[in-house]
């Protein structure tokens, strides 16, 4: 298992402006917070939609799930998610995705309910091409 996280960032052109972040490494307690504050970075610089690609995430602890549920509510309209409840429809994010993650990782994000809101692909391709439609 790696010591720590390491996030990469690059811009994607689809239809719209993709920001990904690949992350490697490990994401616990130590990178939860490098995870939000780049996020919030890449917000405060215009990003809308972005993408965090996983395949090279080697575990995801507690505060990992903390660090994604905190980057879900810092791009995602509060509105949104409320006129979702108000119908009683399930909510999925089209501007927060994942993709890649291994199987481990994977568990992880559908036992802990994550994959509800959130939708995830196999591939970061696939993550971009959703964005554009």
């Amino acid at each position: 298992m790696a010591d720590s996280l390491t996030i990469t960032s690059s811009q994607v052109k689809a239809n719209i402006d993709v920001t990904v972040f690949n992350l490697a490494g490990t994401l616990d307690a130590a990178g939860e917070d490098t995870l939000c504050q780049q996020a919030r970075e890449a917000f405060d610089d215009g990003a809308k939609f972005l993408l965090l690609d996983l395949q090279n995430l080697e575990y995801l602890s507690s505060a990992g799930l903390r660090a994604f549920h905190r980057v879900f509510k810092m791009c995602t309209p509060k509105e949104e998610i409320e006129q979702a409840r108000e119908k009683n429809e399930p909510y999925k994010s089209p501007y927060f995705k994942l993709a890649g993650a291994s199987p481990s990782v994977y568990s992880v994000l559908n036992l802990a309910g994550f994959l509800h809101s959130i939708p995830f692909y196999p591939t970061a391709e696939d993550a971009i091409k959703s964005f554009s439609t």
